[in-house]
């Protein structure tokens, strides 16, 4: 095993934690009382984990088709880079602060340890870590993950002080040094010690660091038990989780992500500490998570667009947790969209939908969550992309582990979705519909106009940074320099084989001249072909095209 923290024991590290957080998330749920008890913890710490591998993995894969092999210093801005963007919750938050202190240390190289992230760096790593989560706290409170953290790093520090070999060592007395703070922390917050359950929090931190000992280790330490019970009365149980619920605090959630200077946060900071608790703001050069419970989520929005450009908001009603949820529904459609235009449509006819932002794919943690939310027996799955495939195959197998029944139709095109989605009928046999939703997608080719950003050999021929490309089915088919003509002969070529609908999405930035032009072309060439056009709104590329 590696005695050092280099890209790969990075990479082994984010798959290990996902791994451990898969595992254990449901207990850690399940004890979440503090600050809200929304049972929501272990979810977060999960999702927030995912976009960390994701980008770290990405790192990789831009490496795949040469001999050289990504940097620590670049694998471990990835990771947290990729925290900081997926960041979910109040401990998913401060987890990416976590991680971002660790890359600080780690990604800047010391004379004791010239190739950057060794293991002479840990310690002071650990350090930076948990100071720098404290300062993203506006209220720090013990017995909390906070507390878990500063303890891994104080027990660091004391094994190298104390002469510890390697880096073996070291992460080894973190995660002792986390654990037993961790045990500590029903005396150190009330509200634990009533519920009779340590910080949910600190037990995901603590997976996290198990994961790092694997990783550099390969020993797998020693499990801290789940249900950890002082108390085992119902009744008080039941009262501590009452005492922190939605009727006790904010009605709201309110998290996104923001780009400002540093000057503007510090007000922001201060305007939000005014409208409510919670706060943290993690972050730093430019771009920053902010997450706060308040009872009036639209100013809290307001305050982001004062100081900056928010985006991803999410905004979650605390009383939602707390109510019995509803009976499930027998069937629902989850869908993947490329644009907040589909997204509508979709939700229109039905569907729960998922946003795919340009150049940020939905992870499998985002698409359980949205079956989970479709709260349905039945379920079946869009992914609408190509590339989701796999991500895809893993929400649906997760969510079959719950007791969902999902039937996954692999659309490769938001087109192929619509298309599927216009048969839907949730009164008809779950299979029968299923067969009917693929034979219509089945039946759609797809085509998108995008373009080039360098010089580079397609099907087509070369292209040149700038030119149009009229992709088909995946390949690229035509090279052009103007949108409308390319789009011309992509449709040209599609309807030469016959169609009797063609659907257009046009991208926020492409004008309803080109919609119009391109209905003319068709009818004028295709008298018995029906033309629709949609408005996707931000996208990855301008046009996406469907020929049924």
């Amino acid at each position: 095993m590696p005695q050092t923290l280099d890209a790969a024991a990075v990479r082994s590290w984010c798959s290990l934690a996902l791994e451990a957080l898969g595992r254990e998330r449901e207990e850690i749920d399940a004890i979440n009382v503090y600050p809200v008890a929304d049972g929501d913890t272990g979810t977060n710490l999960y999702l927030t984990v995912e976009s960390a591998a994701q980008a770290v993995e990405a790192v990789f894969a831009a490496h795949e088709t040469g001999a050289s092999v990504p940097a620590p210093a670049d694998a471990v801005r990835a990771m947290a880079h990729g925290a900081l963007l997926g960041a979910r919750g109040n401990s998913g938050t401060i987890l990416a602060q976590l991680l971002r202190g660790m890359a600080e240390v780690l990604a800047d190289p010391a004379p004791t340890d010239p190739e950057g992230a060794g293991g002479a760096r840990l310690a002071p790593a650990l350090r930076r870590a948990a100071g720098l989560a404290r300062e993203a706290v506006a209220h720090p409170v013990e017995g909390t993950i906070l507390s878990v953290a500063s303890a891994a790093a104080e027990a660091a520090e004391a094994a190298e002080r104390g002469g510890a070999a390697d880096v073996g060592a070291t992460v080894r007395a973190a995660y002792a040094g986390a654990r037993a703070a961790l045990a500590a922390t029903p005396d150190q917050l009330p509200v634990l010690g009533r519920a009779g359950v340590v910080d949910a929090g600190g037990r995901g931190l603590l997976a996290v660091l198990g994961a790092l000992v694997r990783s550099l280790t390969g020993e797998t330490p020693a499990a801290f038990p789940m249900r950890h019970r002082r108390y085992e009365d119902p009744a008080a149980v039941e009262s501590s989780i009452e005492s922190c619920g939605p009727g006790g605090g904010p009605a709201f959630e309110v998290i996104y992500l923001l780009e400002a200077d540093d000057r503007a946060v510090a007000r922001l900071r201060g305007r939000l500490d005014g409208l409510g608790d919670s706060l943290v703001v993690v972050g730093g050069d430019g771009l920053w998570n902010v997450h706060v419970h308040v009872d009036d989520a639209g100013a809290a929005v307001e305050a982001g667009v004062e100081a900056g450009r928010p985006y991803r908001i999410r905004i979650t009603h605390f009383g939602a947790a707390a109510e019995e949820p509803p009976e499930r529904v027998q069937r629902a459609v989850v869908a993947v969209v490329p644009g907040e235009g589909l997204a509508g449509l979709c939700a229109e006819a039905g569907a729960t939908t998922v946003l795919a932002r340009p150049g940020e794919p939905p992870a499998s943690g985002e698409l359980v969550e949205a079956i989970r939310r479709a709260h349905a027996r039945e379920v079946v799955l869009l992914p609408n992309d190509a590339a989701l495939r796999h991500t895809a195959a893993a929400a649906a197998e997760q969510a079959r582990t719950e007791g969902v029944r999902v039937a996954l139709i692999p659309t490769r095109a938001a087109v192929q979705g619509i298309a599927a989605l216009a048969v839907h009928q949730p009164d008809r046999r779950f299979d029968e519909d299923v067969v009917a939703m693929t034979t219509a997608a089945g039946a759609t080719r797809y085509a998108e106009l995008a373009v080039a950003e360098r010089q580079s050999w397609t099907m087509a021929g070369i292209c040149q940074a700038g030119d149009v490309l009229g992709l088909i089915d995946g390949d690229v088919a035509v090279i052009g320099a103007d949108l409308t003509a390319t789009a011309e002969a992509v449709l040209s070529r599609m309807l030469a084989a016959g169609g009797e609908l063609v659907t257009l999405v046009l991208g926020d930035e492409v004008p309803d001249a080109l919609a119009d032009r391109l209905e003319i072309y068709v009818r004028d060439g295709h008298l018995a072909v029906d033309t629709v056009v949609y408005r996707g709104g931000r996208q990855s590329v301008p046009l996406l095209i469907g020929v049924e």
